[in-house]
């Protein structure tokens, strides 16, 4: 499991050791199998510290394991983080590692919305990225997923915190369109991917089961908290202009242009098509809004 430090990773870990399943988990450094080592379940699983870009190193940490499961991705680009490396170059690593350990199957985890030819950057790169493993000797099951809520994840506490303040400055007044999905359907999906036969060079497009404006979204989680925030439009060619900006004066910027036009994007899909394929049932938005973005969530 590449990128195995991530939300995603931790949580896909813990069901394998609750499952009683051997995992190895792949990082990139010290510091993030530490992270690991700190699990309660960490006995469970082996831990291995590579390069994701080198084919050599994922190849001897897949050797003898069935199935690979790729997590790496950003959302953001700085300039020592590339799209093109994170995604692309780790893409033909996996592939190739995948071919040298005789593995029976790929699970790629990709952004909803993804293909080569995509105008955002983030988009482009991680639909090239998935049609490299989708060229790959292994067959690939490529699942596409919008934002993710789960306890811990960045985009719950963002929510959160917007669901208790009085005053809340969305692009367009957030009306995009978002179709959140909870993570441990995510974790289930990844799983099923992993083990359901006659799946193999596919790509599911995956979401939650509602799709609403992202100022709807907001006010039912606020109403957990018996609040009522004030939502206040702002342009997104302002916030474009500043992120803009940034991008020249910092080179960790804290938000891109690319990473506003995936967050901005509007995700419609229906999902059933993907859960009949994975025999996934997706958690209630209510459920999952009281557990992730809630005052359980803080209790938790």
């Amino acid at each position: 499991m590449t990128g195995a430090n991530g939300h995603l990773g931790r949580r896909l870990l813990s069901r394998l050791a609750a499952q009683g399943r051997e995992a190895r988990a792949l990082v990139r450094s010290q510091r993030a199998a530490n992270t690991l080592r700190a699990l309660p379940c960490a006995e469970a699983f082996e831990i291995h510290v590579a390069d994701y870009a080198d084919p050599g190193a994922l190849g001897a940490a897949a050797a003898g394991c069935a199935c690979i499961v790729h997590l790496v991705g950003i959302l953001k680009e700085t300039r020592a983080a590339r799209y093109a490396d994170a995604h692309e170059r780790t893409a033909e690593a996996v592939a190739a590692a995948a071919a040298r350990a005789g593995a029976r199957r790929v699970v790629h985890l990709s952004i909803l919305g993804a293909r080569p030819d995509h105008t955002n950057p983030c988009l482009a790169s991680k639909g090239r990225a998935e049609q490299i493993l989708l060229r790959g000797a292994v067959p690939v099951v490529v699942l596409q997923v919008p934002m993710v809520l789960g306890a811990g994840e960045i985009a719950a506490q963002a929510l959160r915190a917007r669901a208790r303040a009085p005053v809340v400055a969305l692009a367009r007044g957030g009306a995009s369109l978002e179709q959140p999905i909870d993570a441990e359907d995510v974790v289930t999906a990844i799983l099923a991917a992993a083990d359901r036969p006659g799946l193999g060079r596919e790509v599911l497009a995956l979401a939650g089961p509602e799709a609403l404006p992202h100022r709807e979204l907001l006010a039912r989680a606020a109403a957990l908290y018996g609040r009522r925030p004030r939502v206040v439009p702002v342009p997104p060619a302002v916030l474009h202009l500043v992120a803009g900006l940034l991008e020249k004066i910092s080179a960790e910027p804290p938000v891109t242009r690319a990473m506003l036009g995936v967050l901005e994007s509007d995700d419609c899909i229906d999902p059933a098509p993907a859960c009949a394929r994975l025999g996934l049932t997706l958690t209630p938005l209510d459920e999952t809004l009281r557990r992730c973005a809630g005052p359980d969530a803080e209790a938790a």
